[in-house]
């Protein structure tokens, strides 16, 4: 069991899941807040790194490319502070941080987990209902229908038509773009037979993001939450998955496909050398003081079981 907590929030690794709690003080994103706790299997990890840095440092995962609804959705837009994988590192707790990245990539290497694209969503996305927006209005997801309402500051042409609620079974596409600088973002829905009808400040199915506040950054959350029951963009069979069989909470897992009973792998020649070097760092992080008492024995147990 290896595991980090910091102000910023809590990692824990324990050989098959990493569990990350966000931190709850005020300066937590609210992205980070409303998604809670996450529980990411091993085998939607690509890598991991530690980057020290003069104040402190940041742990980061880096997931395979497709195993995730919410990076999906988020195409590489989060603010650096919303992102639920980066974790910031006090520098006198740098040693368990590195402690942790060498037994995530040890994982990594002796369950031979690839790194490349998977073409099924391996984390749940968001736990519906969800709901986030800004701008002209709010979007609610509950796992069957998507409802926009409109605030005051909505076009007369969207709040004299009231809310717009469509059901899951017409959307055939979501994409949403936080507000960058002077340009306004969105969160559009594509529903089938209806074509986006101009800007989205405009459009019945979409959110104009003016970018005024962190918590407009939550629209992406129920975009993730929408993708997460839409067919996988890689998957060979387009057929989104029935809601109800989606797993509802936020820790819950994406269930594997079946597969056909493969034999198992054999590990590699020099597994037992790395595990003994890493039994003999463990023993000098302990000495050192840089690991305590419990970490310690938890390490070493972690290792011993692999062995």
């Amino acid at each position: 069991m290896a595991e980090i907590i910091q102000k910023d929030g809590t990692w824990a690794f324990d050989g098959d899941v990493v569990r990350i709690v966000p931190g709850s003080g005020g300066k937590t994103h609210p992205v980070r807040q409303a998604l809670g706790e996450l529980a990411v299997p091993l085998q939607a990890l690509a890598g991991v790194a530690f980057e020290p840095g003069r104040r402190s440092g940041r742990l980061r995962l880096k997931l395979r490319d497709g195993s995730d609804p919410l990076l999906l959705a988020a195409d590489g837009r989060l603010p650096e502070t919303s992102d639920p994988y980066r974790l910031t590192v006090d520098n006198d707790r740098t040693g368990v941080a590195e402690y942790f990245v060498d037994e995530l990539r040890n994982a990594l290497v002796l369950d031979q987990v690839p790194e490349g694209p998977v073409d099924r969503f391996l984390l749940s996305g968001p736990a519906v209902p969800v709901s986030g927006g800004g701008g002209d209005g709010t979007a609610a997801f509950d796992g069957e229908a998507i409802r926009l309402s409109w605030n005051w500051k909505a076009e007369e042409s969207k709040s004299a038509s009231g809310a717009s609620t469509f059901p899951l079974a017409e959307v055939t596409g979501v994409r949403w773009l936080p507000a960058i600088g002077l340009e306004n973002g969105h969160l559009r829905f594509t529903l089938r037979g209806r074509p986006a009808s101009g800007p989205a400040k405009y459009d019945p199915y979409a959110l104009d993001l003016w970018g005024l506040s962190r918590k407009e950054h939550t629209a992406v959350l129920v975009a993730a939450a929408v993708i997460a029951r839409l067919p996988h963009p890689r998957s060979p069979q387009q057929d989104a998955t029935p809601p109800a069989e989606l797993p509802t909470s936020r820790s819950a897992v994406a269930a594997p496909a079946p597969a056909t009973p493969a034999a198992p792998a054999v590990p590699a020649a020099d597994d037992h050398d790395v595990l003994l070097r890493r039994l003999r760092e463990l023993g000098e992080l302990h000495l050192a003081g840089i690991l305590t008492e419990e970490e310690f024995s938890a390490a070493k147990q972690a290792v011993l079981k692999r062995m």
